[in-house]
């Protein structure tokens, strides 16, 4: 696993773009998992950005979201779907028929799962993840206690999950019970993780993530360790807390 620090979140946006933009130009037919929420934002405007002032295309390329809440329309302003569309989709030159968010409205959502992981593999497989971290460990919407080998799946979100999401809804309650997530099983087949992460409000899972040496299912992230390629980009208030646990992760 590599540790690359920064000093805030633009520039952190900077460098993860920088690391998928090479990767599109490096490899112009990749698949790239994409992640929503708040830490993302800048990485994607600066992949727009880049877009426009190099002509990096993305004609080629094919996506696949992390995750979706059950029961949100494509339309619907709280949709991931929506939230790409918001962000980058409609600012790249990425065909519409080349990008896929999981379907939360599905009238068999279990069909609707197992469709999805056979939908990666039919692309080749992921070239690289791009992930966050919950406060309480959790990737995609894997919450503790998740299987390491599950593929794509239903999750009933936790309350603190929800409440950190509430912030996005107009009322709390308005927050979805479910939602539709990639599993950790079909994270670790990913060729490459960039795990980003910024901000006091992660600093004590950045802390966390930071002491595990092995796997384990109380803290979903952990499963990152067994895999061989993570690249993580975390920026100082993230890291404020690590000091001891950081030492010995190759930068």
């Amino acid at each position: 696993m590599k540790l690359i620090e920064v000093k805030n979140r633009e520039e952190l946006g900077i460098k993860a773009a920088s690391l998928i933009s090479d990767l599109v130009r490096r490899k112009p037919d990749a698949v790239l998992g994409l992640a929503t929420g708040g830490t993302p934002v800048e990485t994607y405007r600066h992949l727009v950005e880049d877009h426009h002032a190099n002509r990096t295309s993305y004609r080629k390329i094919r996506t696949v979201n992390l995750d979706e809440y059950v029961g949100l329309g494509t339309s619907d302003s709280n949709s991931y779907h929506a939230y790409m569309e918001a962000h980058l989709f409609r600012f790249i030159d990425l065909p519409a028929a080349q990008h896929h968010v999981p379907d939360g409205q599905a009238l068999d959502l279990d069909r609707a799962c197992r469709d999805y992981d056979q939908l990666i593999d039919r692309l080749g497989g992921i070239d690289l993840q791009l992930l966050g971290i919950g406060r309480n460990g959790h990737i995609g919407f894997n919450e503790p206690g998740s299987s390491f080998s599950i593929g794509t799946h239903i999750v009933r979100l936790t309350e603190s999950t929800r409440a950190a999401n509430a912030r996005y809804f107009s009322r709390p309650e308005d927050v979805p019970e479910r939602a539709i997530t990639m599993g950790i099983g079909t994270i670790l087949k990913s060729r490459q993780i960039l795990l980003i992460v910024s901000g006091k409000n992660k600093a004590e899972a950045m802390k966390q993530f930071l002491k595990y040496s092995k796997p384990e299912n109380d803290f979903p992230a952990s499963a990152l360790i067994s895999h061989p390629d993570v690249t993580v980009i975390a920026d100082e208030e993230a890291l404020s807390l690590a000091g001891q646990e950081r030492a010995g992760i190759s930068k």
